[in-house]
């Protein structure tokens, strides 16, 4: 399909050359079918109109419909009363068509985790913060401004995360980002400028995105090993790492909470050793069966860096998110973002800032967490009625479980007979640094699976579950 240019007439890149001793209406000729020869102008696309092209280029306009006549005669171009010059149809040789991609085969039910309901998104709520946003807005918001964000939104997160998350947080502080991995990014090269060599992290957890971050910073990254009480700090201490990528409301993916004991060794670790935790706190706000867990940057904000975003709360497309900085290290991450980007965008910032204020953003949450603890009481009675040999944990907060499967299994043998129904399953061993396929353990993510959809694709693959 031609693109379609709005306006009255579009732009054309063509240079004349009034010195080069070649008539001007050949030169004009020439480029024109040039254009269309190599693609810049494609099948059905629009020129200018001659008045207009003769105006840019300085030519009159009666050369301009004699090269457009010509180029209509040699069959270039097409051109109708009441209608646009256009690239005429049979003007390109067509080059071998390039395969379209074929689309995935839609599936029954895809249980991919880290994914929210993205039909959840509040769309009117979100377009009606933006529309505020704009109209109050000064005109000096729209300059580059300070790298660290917006200080509204600063100010606005800033109360949230105390009011929530019982965080130390103070907006002088604040960073606002792009999402977790620009916000690890930037707290890994501060740290590699601070000295730093090694940072550790969950295992099972994130090692790819940790270790590419912390590759791209010139750090080495190692796992330290969870068990039901979260990381294990004795093995921290045994590796020379002075950083440790955690989550400890929410441990991805196990579902652990982090010990009282062991948040209280992490913070005398980190203390001990002129080290610093980063938290990332990427689902907390959606809980179901236990107490709220403030955040570990709430007890030692001198050590420890917290790395929220709206990816898991909004939409991961809205790409924000922020750092709640030691005052050691605040300077230097300001000056990485700053030469990163200059900033993030400022609209969606203020738009934001406006949600949150306005109690839509809390009134979102709550009826998310009524969505996803449906869909988790859906998932757990359909692997009870199916596969009731299955074992299911991690299921007192996000929207994402783990499925300890009976008996051996070959984990790439099942998300491929599963896939063969239609049901997208996905495996632990991504999350392990090892990539070790046992203990057999599926990751299911339920964020982004309806109700029906949950019973439907664990009653298709029920006896793939089932001990053989």
């Amino acid at each position: 399909m031609p693109l379609e240019w709005s306006g009255l007439s579009p732009d054309l890149l063509l240079v004349v050359d009034r010195d080069s001793g070649e008539p001007l209406r050949s030169q004009l000729e020439r480029q024109v079918r040039d254009a269309i020869r190599t693609g810049r102008l494609q099948v059905g696309e629009r020129l200018p109109s001659s008045r207009e092209l003769a105006r840019l280029l300085g030519l009159s306009r009666g050369l301009v419909q004699e090269c457009y006549a010509q180029l209509q005669a040699e069959g270039y171009l097409v051109t109708r009363v009441g209608s646009a010059t256009r690239v005429a149809a049979g003007a390109v040789v067509p080059s071998a068509p390039t395969p379209s991609p074929q689309a995935p085969p839609r599936l029954l039910a895809d249980f991919r985790w880290g994914v929210p309901d993205l039909s959840g998104f509040p769309l009117a709520d979100w377009l009606s913060a933006t529309r505020e946003a704009a109209r109050t807005m000064p005109t000096a918001a729209l300059d580059y401004g300070d790298p660290r964000g917006s200080a509204v939104l600063r100010e606005v997160v800033a109360g949230y995360l105390r009011r929530v998350r019982a965080a130390a947080a103070d907006p002088e502080r604040i960073v606002i980002c792009s999402g977790y991995a620009q916000g690890l990014g930037l707290t890994l090269r501060a740290l590699a400028g601070a000295g730093v060599r090694t940072v550790a992290y969950e295992d099972p957890g994130s090692p790819a995105t940790v270790s590419a971050s912390a590759a791209a910073a010139g750090l080495s990254a190692v796992p330290v090993p969870v068990d039901e009480r979260g990381i294990d700090v004795a093995a921290l201490a045994a590796t020379e790492a002075r950083a440790v990528v955690v989550t400890p409301a929410h441990q991805w993916p196990t579902g652990v909470v982090l010990a009282p004991a062991r948040r209280l060794a992490l913070i005398e670790w980190a203390r001990s050793r002129d080290a610093v935790v980063i938290e990332d706190d990427y689902d907390a706000e959606f809980r179901y069966d236990r107490e709220p867990v403030g955040a570990l940057q709430g007890l030692a904000a001198d050590r420890v860096i917290a790395l929220g975003t709206v990816s898991k709360s909004l939409a991961p497309a809205l790409r924000i998110g922020w750092m709640l900085c030691p005052p050691a290290l605040t300077d230097a991450i300001v000056e990485h973002k700053q030469i990163n980007d200059r900033g993030s965008p400022t609209l969606d910032q203020l738009a934001l800032a406006r949600m949150i204020e306005s109690g839509r953003f809390d009134r979102h949450l709550r009826r998310m967490r009524a969505t996803y603890a449906a869909r988790r009481t859906a998932l757990v009675s359909a692997l009870a009625e199916h596969a009731p040999e299955v074992r299911v944990s991690g299921l007192a907060a996000g929207f994402h479980a783990v499925a300890h499967l009976p008996g051996p299994v070959d984990e790439q043998d099942l998300v491929a007979a599963a896939r063969s129904r239609s049901v997208g399953l996905y495996g632990m061993s991504p999350c392990r640094s090892s990539h070790a396929t046992a203990p057999a353990q599926l990751v299911l993510g339920f964020g982004d699976v309806g109700e029906r959809a949950v019973a439907a694709g664990i009653a298709a693959i029920g006896d793939l579950l089932r001990n053989r």
